[in-house]
């Protein structure tokens, strides 16, 4: 079953079908990661409340998780005023980011001067 058309016909996908994902902690707004979702992948998340994104380096799906049991319970999704964005607000089991760390967002902070 295909994502539903209404939410389709909001998106604004890049010219390689994909949608930016912007992943926060439901409970207290920390930005988590952010990573990329086609149709398919939003469809998966909204119909199985786990985060499915579409892996640009494998050209695959991938479940948040699913081998490292650091899991995204999917809490709220929204689409941004343009629908060139996805928010997805998340119950995050473990580290969000690939490198063991709890965001993507910790490691190489820049000074506004």
């Amino acid at each position: 079953m295909p994502l539903d058309q209404k939410i389709a016909d909001r998106l604004k996908r890049t010219a390689d079908g994909l949608v930016p994902a912007v992943v926060q902690q439901h409970d207290t707004g920390e930005v988590l990661m952010l990573a990329w979702m086609d149709d398919e992948a939003l469809h998966r998340t909204l119909t199985t409340g786990r985060a499915t994104y579409w892996s640009r380096s494998r050209r695959s799906y991938w479940v948040k998780g699913e081998t490292s049991g650091h899991v995204q319970w999917v809490r709220h999704v929204a689409l941004d005023c343009d629908g060139d964005t996805i928010l997805l607000k998340v119950d995050q089991v473990g580290a969000a980011c690939h490198t063991g760390d709890r965001t993507c967002f910790d490691a190489d902070v820049l000074e506004v001067s």
